[in-house]
């Protein structure tokens, strides 16, 4: 394997330049699905390769029921540094596991939960809580919105707005704040804020990509619903009502209408001219060279992994007794 194993590992430095472009230069739909598949790539690989990690770590632990040959001078002679480096890999593989299982039960508790605060009301998309704080989300699965065109492609999810929120909007305002919500479930914009998370939990380097995509999601959501209203600048009034009522900064539990963050870089965005959808980046502009240099990473990062993973498995097959 060599040096290559622990490539993945540092790889996801070659995204950082375009998690903080793309936000700015692209479209925030292609910013969104570009960070989101180069996130998860780089996270499986880097996985894969802590766990090739583990393999040799495990092997030279007395006791351990693996295979004696699995723990030849041969196998270990695949990792540079194999004594620091498979054992080190042990902990930090049990780590990740444990980070990615704790963002798993949290989200699904918190939808379960949610859900059940839901029940006595009545089955329609738009669930309205009496409760005198301000919020808005998207709440994905378990609802039985889309009757009428209202649910978005599928119809699967619902959005919940406390009366306060509302009673703080104007008509047009609310309609703004609707069609906000309705975007993040039509694109089903939990899917992809979940694989971000996970993807630094995976690997703390991919932390600027979760929080990038945190924000181009909601700008995608604020863009969709400026089209379909008609005035970007009712949508920027309602996001900044929106902000305001919600009093201190709280994380959301899904997407979420004035959700933490760089609000006034979205509310800025809407008061410009809308963004236009771009063709292939080329690499004699800034961000098309951070996009080329992110993709060469994740290539990178997938031949690495699977370079590594096949040269230690044939060594394992060559050092397993029959």
């Amino acid at each position: 394997m060599g040096i290559f194993v622990f490539l993945p590992l540092v790889l996801p430095l070659t995204a950082w330049p375009v998690a903080r472009l793309a936000a700015h230069r692209l479209h925030p739909r292609t910013a969104t699905r570009l960070l989101t598949c180069v996130a998860a790539v780089m996270a499986v690989c880097s996985t894969v390769c802590l766990a090739l990690l583990m393999v040799v770590g495990t092997a030279q632990l007395p006791g351990n029921p693996l295979p004696d040959g699995w723990s030849d001078p041969e196998v270990r002679a695949a990792v540079p540094q194999d004594e620091i480096a498979g054992k080190a890999a042990i902990p930090a593989l049990l780590a990740v596991v444990g980070a990615c299982a704790r963002t798993l039960w949290r989200h699904f508790t918190l939808r379960r939960r949610a859900h059940a605060a839901l029940a006595g009301l009545p089955a329609t998309q738009v669930a309205v809580l009496p409760d005198p704080q301000a919020y808005a989300y998207a709440l994905p699965g378990g609802g039985r919105g889309g009757r009428g065109g209202h649910g978005g492609r599928g119809g699967r999810g619902r959005i919940v707005v406390s009366t306060a929120l509302l009673d703080r909007l104007a008509p047009a305002e609310r309609r703004a704040l609707f069609a906000h919500e309705r975007a993040h479930l039509t694109a089903r914009h939990h899917r992809q804020l979940l694989t971000v998370r996970l993807a630094a939990r995976a690997n703390p380097f991919l932390r600027p990509l979760s929080s990038a995509v945190a924000y181009t999601a909601e700008r995608w959501a604020d863009e969709e619903a400026a089209a379909l209203v008609g005035d970007r600048k009712v949508v920027a009034r309602a996001i900044g009502k929106a902000a305001l009522s919600a009093g201190g900064p709280r994380e959301p539990l899904f997407a979420a209408f004035a959700a933490p963050g760089p609000l006034p870089r979205r509310v800025a965005a809407l008061l410009a001219p809308p963004p236009t959808a771009q063709g292939r980046a080329t690499a004699f502009t800034s961000v098309g060279l951070a996009t080329w240099t992110a993709g060469f990473g994740a290539a990178a990062s997938a031949m690495s992994s699977a370079n590594s993973a096949l040269t230690l498995a044939a060594t394992l097959h060559a050092a397993t007794p029959l």
